[in-house]
């Protein structure tokens, strides 16, 4: 039930008896902006407004509002800013994520001669972590060592939390081990840091630690535990903690439960995590999250898109999925080439207002080359308003890979205009596009550039493209002599394109010598012993070419059945 704040002008008012009971419940009590705005008049028309704490706790209540710039107003207003006010409008400006304003607030609080505190450093060093800044975080670590607050817990642990999100686990490992006294939010704070970067053997060291220790864990210990595991490996382990949980009684816990589902959908174990899921009460955006991706990763992207509607259908859920979500399942679309499901995802994007955010309009571009219309991703690029490498990258990726060399050349010209680098995703698009337009003196040209024009280094990758390139023309001595010269060890990729070659040109002379290597290499796969007796089958090596198949045969090899389908 809403309550209303009445405001009167009796003795106690005026004497400002009433203030710091009313100051107490400010927070909770103003439900709208010009309630706030009222009381604040009221109490500097009364002569109040000097209260050591009214300034803070109004400025509190307008940044909860989004009014910052009444906040910011009162802040310049009030002639003495006690610490706690610095803090109050810099942690407003961090929520808004004005991580440039925070910074400079907390600068001009340090040279103004204010003396930051615990609660200071704890809120720039999460808006440096949420900023991903990793040399202002170096920098209020040494602001902090300074001012002699190395030791206290509260900075500790913000150090410790705002390290392992900017991925410098050993800084944050070595600020966790100076400190004296290892309360329980400093383990959490490690191990939770140990879920950033899936470090699973460290997460587990730390819980032994804990547990060495005498500290008892709690939720977030367990949850941010279970966050660390990730692939099928640490099934079994997650299964272990599972059982811890029930043991401690933990798995009544939302988020426990929740950060189970996702582990047991990371690990694979599929049957476990929707049973989880269904046992949920009301699973929030993340845990929905989690279980769509799990299905779309192991294959089951028809049950990942089923899933999406049923989420979306759903009474109980009131977010919308976040662009990372839209990606994932536009991936899942992807994997059934089916055009129906990924113009579903698409209007809702569109309706969601995210089609044009550059993680999604990626993922749609590739989706819809994948379903074998190029030119619809073409079209989404052309309206995305800010155009990134990447989006370069998948769109030349989309156009070639569908037979549309020469435009991806084009787009290529026009990233250069445009001031973009190329990397080596960038060569190898254009590589695949060269291959799958047969453009020989492109490739070539695109090979000599990588290195001369750009700095850029080919991989593996990239002489795999060239290598099947010069095989799909003919030229099968200049491309054996490339391997031979490869600055790092051919595999199974570069010499298979070379067999290719041989296959299509039927020439036993280097198919013989490529296809010893490849057996030596992977002796198992019967693609190798297939394109070797198709090469002896050209020249009516018959007695080869039964051997080989004899070979695939009594070896108990099989060879993985093409397959095709129409959708209506």
């Amino acid at each position: 039930m809403r309550r209303n704040v009445v405001l009167g002008r009796g003795p106690e008012f005026r004497l400002g008896g009433a203030v710091p009971r009313l100051l107490s419940a400010i927070g909770d009590v103003i439900e709208v902006l010009w309630e706030a705005k009222q009381l604040h008049a009221l109490l500097v028309t009364a002569g109040l407004s000097c209260h050591p704490s009214l300034p803070a706790k109004l400025l509190r209540c307008y940044a909860n509002h989004g009014d910052i710039f009444s906040a910011r107003l009162l802040f310049d207003q009030t002639p003495h800013r006690t610490v706690l006010l610095w803090n109050s409008l810099i942690r407003a400006h961090a929520r808004r994520r004005d991580f440039l304003v925070a910074f400079s607030l907390f600068n001009h609080m340090r040279y103004s001669g204010a003396n930051p505190d615990s609660f200071t450093f704890a809120c720039i060093l999460r808006a440096c972590a949420e900023n991903s800044d990793p040399f202002g975080a170096r920098t209020v670590h040494g602001s902090i060592i300074s001012c002699g607050l190395v030791s206290d817990s509260i900075p500790g642990a913000a150090l410790v939390n705002a390290y392992s999100k900017l991925d410098l686990f050993d800084d944050a490992h070595c600020v966790f081990d100076e400190m004296p006294d290892k309360d329980l939010v400093s383990w959490n704070s490690m191990i939770i840091g140990c879920s950033y970067g899936g470090n699973a053997q460290k997460g587990l060291e730390l819980f032994h630690g804990l547990r060495e220790s005498g500290e008892r864990p709690d939720g977030y210990t367990l949850a941010g535990l279970i966050s660390c595991l990730w692939g099928s490996d640490f099934a079994r382990i997650g299964e272990g903690i599972h059982g811890l949980c029930l043991k401690g009684g933990y798995e009544s816990n939302c988020h426990v439960r929740s950060a189970l589902v996702s582990m047991y959908s990371r690990c694979n174990v599929l049957h476990s995590a929707s049973l989880l899921f269904w046992s949920l009460p009301q699973a929030d955006l993340v845990t929905w999250s989690a279980v769509i991706t799990g299905f779309s990763q192991a294959g089951e992207c028809e049950e990942s898109i089923r899933l999406f509607r049923e989420m979306m259908a759903s009474t109980q859920f009131v977010a919308t999925p976040d662009a990372v979500l839209i990606a994932v399942l536009l991936s899942a679309c992807a994997s059934l080439a089916s055009i129906q499901p990924c113009k579903e995802v698409h209007g809702f994007a569109m309706r969601a207002g995210i089609d044009l955010n550059v993680t999604v309009s990626c993922a749609l571009i590739d989706a819809y080359s994948k379903c074998g219309f190029a030119q619809h991703g073409f079209r989404i690029f052309e309206m995305m308003p800010r155009r990134t490498l990447v989006a370069y990258n998948t769109v030349m990726l989309s156009m070639g890979s569908n037979g549309l060399g020469g435009e991806a050349m084009q787009i290529f010209a026009a990233m250069l205009d445009e001031g973009l680098k190329p990397d080596k995703a960038t060569f190898s698009a254009l590589l695949c596009a060269c291959c799958h337009s047969g453009l020989e003196k492109e490739g070539r040209n695109l090979f000599s550039r990588m290195h001369n024009e750009f700095g850029v280094e080919p991989e593996t990758d990239h002489y795999v493209y060239i290598v099947k390139l010069l095989g799909m023309v003919g030229q099968l001595k200049e491309a054996y002599d490339l391997i031979q010269a490869m600055p790092m060890v051919p595999d199974s990729g570069v010499w298979g394109a070379l067999l290719w070659g041989c296959s299509i040109h039927g020439n036993r002379e280097f198919g013989e010598i490529v296809a010893q290597k490849l057996f030596e290499i992977e002796p198992r796969k019967t693609a190798y012993r297939i394109m070797l007796s198709n090469i002896y089958a050209v020249e009516e090596k018959w007695s080869d070419v039964k051997f080989l198949r004899n070979e695939i045969v009594e070896e108990g090899l099989h060879k993985i059945p093409g397959l095709s389908w129409i959708e209506n």
